[in-house]
C-alpha cells in the first residue's frame, strides 16, 4: 500500500458543454472477458496456514499496523516448521469448501477466487512440484482446490485462483523482502521460477478443470522487482497454451497498456473506482480490514457501504471482488456472513441493475443522490438510478438526459407500476413514495426507446432543488483552474485563489419559469472595498462589493485560527421560461489583491 500526504493539492480541471449521444461503453473487452464484465461481483477467499494464527503469534499481535493476517509468517519471523504447526489448530472434520461456494451463490456472487498459493508458498492443492502443500500435511489428505473446483461446477459459479508468483517465502530462491538486504542473483531467482512457478502453474492449468481467472499479486511493475519481463511472458504463455479462455489480471506485473493480452486491470487493495474505464477492471476489497482472518480486526464495513462500493464500480464499468477470511475450522465470521446474505437479498430484487450493466455517459458525480448504471435491451435502454440518499421531499431530479423515458418504476416493484414524472428538455423530475422501498439502496428504473441522448456539461439540480456552482464543475476555461483542496481537517474548504480579473461560467437547465436567489461564498482578508463580483444570467446583471470576511476558529482550544469563508446574498434572477441558461461570475480584484472563491448557490 502506498500513502501520500499533501497539504496543498493542485488539480487542473476543464469541462466542456456539448450535446452527445450515449454510446454503450466498455468497448475494450476481449471475448474471454465478456462473462467477467457481465458478472460484476465475485468472492475472494483468503485461507491458508496463516488462518490458524488469526493475526497473533505467541501472544504477539502481527508486527505491522496494516493488520494483514496472511503476512504473519514474514512479519513475525516464524520459522517454517513452527509455521506448519499451525495446521494442528485446523478442524479438518468441519472444513467444507462447498459451504463457501454456497455462501457466494446466496450472496449473488458469480465467481470465486481462492488463494491457492499465497506468499508463504504453501499450496492448497496436491502439488507434485513441491511437497510444501496441504495434501502432504493433512491426515486424511485434503486437496482444498479440487474440492472447491467440484463445488463451483456443482453450483454453477466460475472459479479463479490466486497464485503468488513474485513472492514465495518457502523456496530457497523465492523472493521475500529480506533479500533487499541479502540480495539474490537473477540466475538463482530463475531457479525458483523454473522449479516451482512454471511446474505448479502447469498443474493448476491441467488438473483442475476450467480455470476462469488467475489472480496474480505483484502490485508494482516488474521493472521494480526481481522478476523479468521474459519470465512473465513465459508464465502468461503457459496459461494461454493450456487454458486459452482463462483471464489474467494486471498484477501479473504487466499493465494493459504494456501488453494488450492482459485481460483486466486490478486496482489496489480496497481501492474503489473513481473514473470510467473502457477496459475491464476490478477492485479487490475486504469486509473488515485484514484479508486472512484476524481476531483483533473489528473494522467492519456496513452492508450499505459495501453495496455503495459495488454499485459505484459497476457505474464506472468495474467489478467488485469481496473477500472472506474463514477461520481455521472453515467458519466464515458472522459479521461477514451477515453482510453477504444482506447483499444477496438485495441482489435478488435489484440484481438486474448490476449484472450485465455498464456505465452511463453522464459525469460520475453529477447527482448527489447516488449512481447510475445502464443496460441495453431489445427495445432500447434502461437506466437504473441507485439512491444512496433518499429525497425527503419525494422528488428525484435527473438532469442531463434529453430523451423522454417511456416508463419509470421502482425496480423492487414486481408489478412495475409507473411512477409519476415530468420531463422537460434536459430535466426529469420523478415523484417517489413517502418512504424508501429499500433500507440499503433503492433503485429506480427508467426505460427509454433507443439510446438516450444527453446534454453534457450541465450542473445538475441537487437534492435540495438548487444548483451548486463550483470551481470544478465550470463549463470551460482558457486555462485549467488551480483547485486548492481542503486543508486543516476540512475546516478550510476547497477553493481557488483569484488575483486577476476572471470569468467563470456554468450551464444549468431550468425546467420551468421561476425566480431564484443567488448566493456566493468567498474569503477576503484585505482592507479595500474596491474589489467587485458581477453575476450575469438570463439577461440580468448583479454587482456585489467584496467585503472582508475576517478570521474564524477552526477547532476550539487548538490554536486553530483560519481565514473565514462567508456566504453573501447577491440578489434574485428571474428565469422567464424553461431552458438552458449560462451563469457567468466575473471576479474583479484590485491589483495585488486576492479573493478566495468557493461557490455560487442558485436556488
Amino acid at each position: 500500500m502506498k500513502t501520500t500526504f499533501s497539504l496543498r493539492i493542485i488539480i487542473p480541471i476543464a469541462v466542456f458543454f456539448s450535446l452527445i449521444t450515449f454510446s454503450y461503453g466498455q468497448s475494450v473487452v476481449n471475448e474471454r472477458a465478456k462473462w467477467f464484465v457481465d458478472a460484476r461481483f465475485g468472492m475472494f477467499i483468503h485461507w491458508g496456514v496463516y488462518s490458524g494464527a488469526e493475526g497473533v503469534w505467541k501472544g504477539e499481535v502481527l508486527r505491522n499496523d496494516n493488520n494483514y493476517a496472511e503476512w504473519i509468517q514474514y512479519r513475525n519471523g516464524i520459522e517454517k516448521n513452527e509455521y506448519l504447526n499451525l495446521l494442528e489448530r485446523f478442524n479438518w472434520n468441519e472444513i467444507n469448501p462447498e459451504e463457501w461456494v454456497i455462501l457466494a451463490k446466496e450472496s449473488g456472487m458469480k465467481y470465486v477466487v481462492l488463494t491457492a498459493k499465497h506468499h508463504d508458498g504453501f499450496a492448497l492443492w496436491d502439488s507434485k512440484a513441491s511437497n510444501y502443500n496441504i495434501t502432504e500435511h493433512t491426515n486424511p489428505p485434503r486437496d482444498i482446490l479440487k474440492e472447491l473446483a467440484i463445488a463451483c461446477q456443482k453450483h454453477g459459479l466460475r472459479m479463479g485462483i490466486y497464485y503468488s508468483h513474485w513472492l514465495d517465502w518457502e523456496h530457497e530462491y523465492g523472493w521475500d523482502h529480506s533479500k533487499e538486504v541479502t540480495g539474490i542473483t537473477n540466475e538463482d531467482y530463475d531457479r525458483y521460477w523454473q522449479d516451482k512457478v512454471i511446474p505448479q502453474m502447469r498443474e493448476l492449468m491441467s488438473e483442475y478443470g476450467p480455470i476462469d481467472l488467475v489472480w496474480f499479486d505483484m502490485w508494482i511493475h516488474h521493472s521494480r522487482t526481481v522478476v523479468s519481463k521474459e519470465q512473465l511472458i513465459q508464465l502468461k504463455g503457459l496459461i494461454r497454451e493450456l487454458q486459452p479462455n482463462c483471464l489474467i489480471n494486471s498484477r501479473l506485473g504487466l499493465s494493459i497498456d504494456e501488453d494488450s493480452d492482459v485481460d483486466f486491470h486490478e486496482m489496489g487493495d480496497n481501492q474503489i473506482g473513481n473514473q470510467m474505464r473502457d477496459f475491464p477492471w476490478q477492485s479487490p476489497a475486504t469486509v473488515s480490514h485484514s484479508w486472512g482472518f484476524h481476531r483483533k480486526d473489528t473494522d467492519w464495513k456496513s452492508t450499505t457501504s459495501l453495496l455503495h462500493s459495488l454499485i459505484n464500480n459497476v457505474s464506472l464499468n468495474g467489478n467488485y471482488l469481496l473477500n472472506i477470511g474463514p477461520r481455521a475450522n472453515g467458519e466464515v465470521p458472522y459479521e461477514i456472513e451477515k453482510r453477504l446474505h444482506e447483499i444477496g437479498k438485495w441482489l435478488k430484487v435489484n440484481g438486474e441493475s448490476i449484472y450485465g450493466c455498464k456505465a452511463f455517459d453522464l459525469p460520475k458525480d453529477l447527482h448527489d443522490w447516488g449512481k447510475i448504471t445502464s443496460k441495453k435491451t431489445d427495445t432500447g435502454t434502461v437506466l437504473y438510478l441507485h439512491l444512496f440518499n433518499y429525497p425527503l421531499g419525494n422528488q428525484l431530479f435527473l438532469d442531463g438526459v434529453t430523451s423522454r423515458p417511456t416508463r419509470i418504476y421502482i425496480l423492487a416493484d414486481s408489478l412495475k407500476r409507473p411512477l409519476e414524472y415530468t420531463h422537460n428538455g434536459a430535466s426529469t423530475t420523478i415523484i417517489l413514495p413517502d418512504h424508501a422501498p429499500d433500507p440499503f439502496v433503492s433503485v429506480i428504473a427508467l426505460e427509454y426507446s433507443g439510446k438516450p441522448q444527453i446534454s453534457d456539461g450541465l450542473v445538475a439540480k441537487n437534492m435540495d432543488g438548487g444548483y451548486s456552482l463550483l470551481p470544478w464543475n465550470i463549463t470551460g476555461s482558457r486555462d485549467p483552474l488551480k483547485i486548492i483542496n481542503k486543508q486543516r481537517g476540512g475546516t478550510v474548504p476547497s477553493h481557488i485563489v483569484i488575483n486577476e480579473q476572471t470569468k467563470l461560467k456554468w450551464n444549468i437547465y431550468v425546467d420551468e419559469p421561476c425566480s431564484k436567489t443567488i448566493d456566493v461564498s468567498y474569503s477576503y482578508q484585505g482592507a479595500t472595498e474596491r474589489n467587485t463580483i458581477v453575476l450575469r444570467a438570463a439577461g440580468k446583471e448583479i454587482s456585489h462589493k467584496v467585503s472582508a470576511t475576517g478570521k474564524t476558529v477552526g477547532e476550539p482550544n487548538s490554536d486553530w485560527i483560519i481565514d473565514n469563508f462567508k456566504s453573501h446574498r447577491l440578489g434574485t434572477i428571474n428565469f422567464s421560461k424553461a431552458g438552458y441558461y449560462e451563469i457567468e461570475l466575473e471576479i474583479k480584484p484590485e491589483k495585488n489583491e486576492n479573493i478566495k472563491f468557493q461557490w455560487v448557490w442558485v436556488n
